[in-house]
């Protein structure tokens, strides 16, 4: 094998091994986190609790693995009727950086472009099912 084959082999197999140690590395987005983030950049719309009500958006408790449009006594627009999934990663990440695309019509105009914000705050809202 030649030198330069050699050091190619080795920064492969140093990848392969890399690779899979970064995906099980801790996220720097947590439940604690989203928590908070959450109470800061949700709750004015939104509220998570055991009761039905509602504030300017449905009650989002238990929203991972729910139907959008599903909450019942909510008015959601149009477009929620139409939508054929059900709330988890990456639909919530998808709806968190833009709702519009996401169910087009939709009154949400919340946006995030941070990814480890949208992560963490989905964290938190797993924790609420």
């Amino acid at each position: 094998m030649s030198k330069i084959r050699a050091q190619f082999h080795r920064a492969g197999l140093a990848a392969a091994l890399l690779v899979p140690a970064l995906a099980l590395a801790p996220d720097r987005a947590d439940a604690a986190d989203g928590a908070a983030l959450f109470k800061s950049q949700c709750s004015t719309c939104h509220a998570i609790g055991p009761a039905p009500g509602f504030k300017m958006g449905p009650n989002l408790k238990g929203v991972v693995g729910r139907k959008p449009g599903s909450v019942a006594g909510f008015h959601y627009t149009a477009g929620f009727a139409k939508a054929d999934f059900v709330w988890d990663q990456p639909h919530l990440d998808a709806w968190l950086t833009d709702p519009k695309k996401v169910i087009p019509g939709t009154i949400m105009i919340y946006h995030q472009p941070d990814a480890a914000t949208r992560a963490a705050i989905i964290d938190y809202l797993k924790t609420t099912n």
